[in-house]
C-alpha cells in the first residue's frame, strides 16, 4: 500500500490533469438554473503545531507535532446558475478531519502514537465562476464546522492504550475554501434533463482551524472528489472545439555536488561556548538529575580541565560529549568562584507560575555551590521572574507553546566577572576548549540541490544512471536540499559515471525535467588536525553575529592560515516554520563568513576556501537532539571549522 501523502499525490495530479483540459461551450437558454446532487470525496489531513494534553486527565510525557491522514466526505449539494459564468452553491455533509500524528518517543524511551478521529457537520457556501462560460469552473467561500466527533486513541509502549475524547475542542470552525472543478456532461444534447459528473478539487489553509481552545493544534486539507449534479433544462447544449488551457510554468534550478575524495577525520580543538543557563523540569525545584553534582570530597578535586580530555564523536554528529561538559556548568561555575574569590554571580530564575517558584530554582543552585563547593553565600544573589531575562515565548505567539516555555522554566547565572563569563556580550559562559575526533558526515554524500523547490514543485524524484545502464531511483523529495550517501550510489563499485535526472512535478500539475552529471570514486580517509569554535544564538535572533563580530575577527581569524579552509554550518532546533529555519541558518552562517573574510583581506590573506551551508532544522545534520530545552538552544548555533593546509 502506498503511504498516504504518496496516495494523495497521485490522486490530485490525475485530478489536476483532467481539469487543466478545458472545453468551451456555448450557453443556451435551456441550460438548468437550479442543479442538485451528492458528492463524495476524500479529505487529505495534514496536521501542524502543538498536542500534548489530550483531556483534563492525560498530559502525555512528549508532544506531538506533525501528522497527517486521509478521511472521508459526503455531501449533499444544490448550485444555483443564473448564467454561465457566475452563480453558486451549498454544501451541507459529514467532513472526516482525522488522522494520525508522527510517532515520538517519550522519556521512558517508549515509541508513542496518536491517531485521531474528529468529524464535523459542514456548512460551505461558494461562489462559482466559469471562465467563458465554459464547463471548467473555479469556486471559493466560507466553511463552517460543527464538531461531530472528538475521538482519540494514545498508545505507548509498557502501558495501556487510552481510547478517549479530546477535551476543549472548538464546537465550531469557521474557515476557508477555494478549489476547482470540471462538469462532465453524461447527458445527450437533446435531453431536457441533464445529468453531470464533476470532479473536483479544494484546499482549505489552517486560518481558522485551530481544532481546540487550547495548545496550537491546525490542519490543513486537501480534498480531492467527484459530484453528481441533475437539472432540468430546456433545450440542448452545442459543443465547440477542445481547447488546452495554457497555464505558464515556473522553472528551478537543478546542481548537482559529488562526495569529497578524500573522507576528512579530524582531530578538532574545540572552543565550546557554554550556556549560561539551568533548565528546570515542570514540577520540580531541584536541579535536574542530568546535571551532574558532586559530594564535597569530589568538589574538592574538581577541576574543569579535567573535562577537556579527547573523545570520539559519533558518525551522525550527535554530541554527548559536548552535553556532557554543558551538563557540569554548575561545577565549572563554582570551580571558577573558588579560584577567583573576588568575583561574584546573580542568579535569576523564571517561573511561569511566578517569581516564588524561580526564586526557589536559583536558590537549589545557590544551595548546593556554597554547600559542596564552600563558596560564600554574600558572593551569590538571587532572584525571581516570571520570564527570563531573554525569553523564548513572544508576545502574541500562539504556536509550539509547550517546547518555548520549557526553554523559559531556567535560571540564567549572569556575571561581570570576566573569569567566568565572556568579554564579548557578556551573557555567555567563558568557553571551554575540549579535544574529539569528527568528520562531516555531508562530504560523504551527493548533494542535490534544487533552487526555488518548496515555491515551484509539489515533489521531485532523483533516477541516476550508470554507463551500464542500471538506474537507481531516489525520491520522492520536497526539500530544496537532499542528499545520498556515495556509497549507497556506489555499493561495490570503486568507481562510476552517472547521469543524473531530476523530475519534479509543479503545484500545478506539469513537470519539470533537469539533467546533470557526476563522478564518483570510493573515499579515502585521511586524519588532520584542527579548530572548531561555535556561535549560539538566543531565540529567533539572527544579529548575534553583530555580537560576536569582534571574536570573529580578534579570536578566530588569527588562527586561519594561508591555504586554509573554513567550514560554517548553521542550524536551528525545531521551533517554527521547516523554510523560515532553513533560510535563518544560511543567513547566519553567511553573515559569519562575510566578516571573515572582511578581517582575512585586511589582513592580506587570500588564499582561504570556504564552505558554508544552512542546513535549518534538518534532524539528520543538527549538532545535537531536540528532546530537551538545552539541547535546542545548543542547536540555534553557527559551527566554524578550520582545517590548516595540507603541509
Amino acid at each position: 500500500m502506498l503511504p498516504i501523502n504518496k496516495t494523495m499525490q497521485k490522486t490530485i495530479i490525475c485530478c489536476l490533469m483532467l481539469l487543466l483540459v478545458q472545453i468551451n461551450v456555448k450557453a443556451q437558454t435551456g441550460q438548468p438554473t437550479w442543479w442538485f446532487g451528492i458528492s463524495g470525496a476524500a479529505n487529505g489531513n495534514f496536521f501542524d503545531g502543538t498536542t500534548q494534553k489530550l483531556n483534563n486527565s492525560l498530559l502525555v510525557p512528549t508532544a506531538f507535532h506533525k501528522g497527517d491522514g486521509v478521511r472521508p466526505f459526503g455531501s449533499i449539494l444544490v448550485e444555483y446558475r443564473p448564467g454561465s459564468i457566475w452563480g453558486g452553491a451549498l454544501n451541507l455533509g459529514y467532513d472526516g478531519r482525522g488522522g494520525k500524528f508522527k510517532d515520538v518517543v517519550a522519556p521512558c524511551n517508549c515509541p508513542a502514537t496518536l491517531k485521531t478521529n474528529t468529524s464535523y457537520l459542514t456548512i460551505e457556501p461558494s461562489l462559482r465562476f466559469s471562465p467563458g462560460g465554459g464547463n471548467f469552473y473555479l469556486f471559493a467561500g466560507p466553511r463552517v464546522g460543527l464538531n461531530l466527533q472528538k475521538d482519540f486513541n494514545y498508545t505507548q509502549l509498557k502501558q495501556a492504550n487510552t481510547d478517549a475524547e479530546f477535551s476543549e475542542m472548538r464546537k465550531t470552525l469557521i474557515s476557508g475554501q477555494v478549489g476547482m472543478g470540471y462538469d462532465i456532461q453524461m447527458s445527450s444534447k437533446t435531453s431536457t434533463t441533464k445529468f453531470v459528473i464533476s470532479p473536483f478539487v479544494s484546499y482549505h489553509p489552517y486560518f481558522g482551524q485551530d481544532v481546540r481552545n487550547i495548545e496550537s493544534w491546525s490542519m490543513t486539507t486537501v480534498r480531492a472528489g467527484i459530484a453528481l449534479k441533475l437539472g432540468k433544462g430546456k433545450k440542448a447544449i452545442e459543443k465547440e472545439e477542445t481547447v488546452p488551457a495554457v497555464i505558464p510554468v515556473a522553472d528551478v534550478n537543478f546542481a548537482v555536488r559529488a562526495p569529497k575524495a578524500i573522507l576528512v577525520k579530524r582531530m578538532v580543538t574545540e572552543t565550546l561556548p557554554l550556556l549560561n543557563y539551568v533548565f528546570f523540569d515542570e514540577g520540580s525545584a531541584q536541579v535536574p538529575s542530568r546535571y551532574i553534582t558532586l559530594s564535597k570530597d569530589q568538589a574538592t578535586g574538581f577541576k574543569e580541565e579535567q573535562l577537556q580530555q579527547e573523545s570520539a564523536e559519533n558518525s551522525a554528529g550527535r554530541s554527548a560529549r559536548q552535553l556532557a561538559v554543558y551538563y557540569n556548568v554548575i561545577n565549572i561555575i563554582g570551580d571558577r568562584m573558588r579560584a577567583n574569590p573576588s568575583s561574584s554571580i546573580t542568579l535569576s530564575g523564571a517561573s511561569l507560575k511566578g517569581p516564588a517558584e524561580g526564586r526557589s530554582f536559583a536558590v537549589s543552585i545557590k544551595k548546593y555551590l556554597v554547600e559542596t563547593f564552600g563558596i560564600q553565600d554574600t558572593r551569590i544573589a538571587t532572584n525571581g521572574r516570571t520570564k527570563p531575562l531573554i525569553p523564548s515565548e513572544q508576545p502574541g505567539g500562539t504556536k509550539e507553546l509547550t517546547l518555548l516555555r520549557s526553554g523559559d522554566r531556567r535560571v540564567d547565572i549572569q556575571s561581570s566577572s570576566p573569569e567566568l563569563m565572556m568579554e564579548v556580550g557578556g551573557d555567555m559562559m567563558k568557553p571551554i576548549q575540549i579535544s574529539a575526533t569528527q568528520s562531516d558526515p555531508t562530504d560523504s554524500h551527493v548533494i542535490f540541490t534544487v533552487e526555488k523547490a518548496n515555491e515551484v514543485l509539489k515533489s521531485y524524484t532523483i533516477d541516476l544512471t550508470d554507463q551500464n545502464g542500471t538506474v537507481q531511483h531516489f525520491g520522492p523529495f520536497t526539500k530544496g536540499q537532499e542528499s545520498i550517501p556515495g556509497k549507497t550510489i556506489l555499493g561495490s563499485n570503486a568507481t562510476g559515471d552517472y547521469k543524473v535526472v531530476m523530475l519534479g512535478t509543479t503545484k500545478g500539475g506539469a513537470t519539470i525535467r533537469k539533467e546533470s552529471n557526476v563522478h564518483l570514486d570510493a573515499q579515502q580517509e585521511l586524519l588532520e588536525t584542527g579548530m572548531r569554535y561555535s556561535i549560539l544564538f538566543n531565540f529567533n535572533k539572527a544579529n548575534t553575529i553583530a555580537t560576536y563580530e569582534q571574536f570573529l575577527i580578534n579570536v578566530v581569524t588569527p588562527l586561519i592560515t594561508d591555504g586554509s579552509t573554513v567550514i560554517i554550518h548553521g542550524h536551528t532546533d525545531i521551533v517554527g516554520p521547516e523554510d523560515y529555519n532553513y533560510e535563518l541558518s544560511l543567513k547566519r552562517a553567511k553573515e559569519a563568513q562575510q566578516i571573515i573574510e572582511t578581517a582575512l583581506t585586511k589582513a592580506g590573506k587570500t588564499n582561504v576556501k570556504f564552505e558554508t551551508n544552512g542546513f535549518g532544522e534538518a534532524t539528520d545534520r543538527s549538532p545535537f537532539e531536540n528532546n530537551r530545552p538545552e539541547e535546542r538552544f545548543y542547536n540555534r548555533t553557527v559551527i566554524i571549522d578550520i582545517a590548516p593546509a595540507k603541509q
